[in-house]
């Protein structure tokens, strides 16, 4: 079994489904409180040098899926994580994100922003494990933050720099 990191463009054919899947997905979870269409996504963000788009490929076949585009100068924000619903709960994710951080320090980054939706309880779980510091009260009732003066989104943020001195350690 061989598996590989590939930098993709966002545009390319083979990733169109995948993406589709993602937004449904979404849209049956939220139905129509967020929208593909809420935020202007533009190609040029997910390409280098100051973006990246991944896949993870298991012998040939993708089977999770990361992003990042810049943030502000210092912070790039990760998007699209995704993993083939029959290869969930395997770390997948979690690998793709630990690459999109090497890749984003490597990258001149020193921060992570990201936000995740108030029905994914999995990916709440998976940033808090991967050391991302939460912009709101875990305890709350998740749903709350889908009410005024919320947005539904719930913000993370990391720093590289602490990340990559620990692992020296």
């Amino acid at each position: 079994m061989s598996e590989r990191f590939r930098d993709v463009s966002p545009e390319d054919d083979e990733l169109q489904p995948i993406l589709t899947g993602l937004f449904a997905e979404y849209a049956s979870r939220y139905d129509d409180y967020f929208s593909r269409h809420a935020e202007v996504e533009l190609t040029e963000w997910y390409l280098a040098p100051q973006g990246l788009f991944i896949v993870l490929e298991r012998d040939g076949r993708i089977i999770a899926t990361g992003a990042y585009k810049p943030y502000d100068a210092d912070t790039a924000e990760i998007k699209r994580i995704w993993t083939d619903r029959t290869l969930r709960q395997q770390g997948l994710a979690g690998r793709v994100v630990a690459e999109l951080e090497r890749r984003a320090c490597l990258a001149g980054y020193s921060r992570i922003y990201l936000t995740t939706g108030f029905r994914q309880p999995e990916a709440v779980r998976l940033y808090l494990s991967q050391g991302y510091e939460p912009h709101f009260d875990v305890n709350r009732d998740p749903e709350e933050y889908s009410l005024p003066p919320f947005d539904g989104r719930l913000r993370f943020t990391k720093t590289l720099v602490q990340t990559a001195l620990s692992k020296r350690a």
